[in-house]
């Protein structure tokens, strides 16, 4: 097993194209909730790609550490994560060197956690995953709340104007939450 995490040449995209088929084959569901979230791993060193010093909620301190989003998919059958995006502080990604030894992709540029989430969930919305809406909890960079993202082709919506903040790749799709 650790060769083939740490060793081996895998298509780690792909396996996500593969895992979140395999999850919308048993669980697809119109009215499925797509939820994002973070979690911090932590981390012995500084070479692990994207660790750095700071507060995480599985130590309860500022620990080293490295960040990820995650996207689930919960449906009545059941709850699995269907994509992940590694979250790479500014640190990282203005220090090219740093990025090249840890095998980061050249080029690679500064994204906050909810675009890394928002990308995600327009990920999900080209590949036809079937969902009802995604809840928001992030006010991101300009301090307004959206309450969530409501898919307009699900049985259970509503068919209101799209919503303000709904990724572009949705706009057709989603319109916003009832009060």
């Amino acid at each position: 097993m650790q060769h083939l995490l740490a060793r081996a040449k895998w298509d780690a995209d792909g396996v996500r194209d593969d895992v979140r088929g395999y999850v919308l084959e048993h669980l697809g569901d119109p009215g499925a909730v797509l939820v994002a979230g973070e979690t911090g791993d932590l981390k012995k060193g500084t070479a692990t790609a994207g660790v750095q010093r700071r507060y995480t909620g599985t130590a309860g301190r500022i620990e080293n550490a490295q960040v990820a989003v995650y996207l689930g998919y919960c449906a009545p059958a059941g709850h699995a994560l269907i994509d992940r995006e590694l979250y790479l502080p500014k640190s990282w990604t203005g220090d090219p060197e740093r990025c090249a030894a840890a095998g980061i992709p050249q080029n690679t540029a500064f994204a906050t956690k909810p675009q890394l989430a928002r990308r995600m969930i327009e990920r999900a919305a080209a590949a036809g995953v079937a969902f009802g809406w995604v809840p928001i909890r992030s006010t991101g960079t300009t301090g307004r709340c959206a309450a969530g993202w409501r898919n307009k082709t699900s049985p259970t919506s509503s068919q209101s104007p799209a919503a303000t903040g709904c990724p572009p790749a949705l706009a057709p799709r989603c319109g916003p939450l009832s009060p």
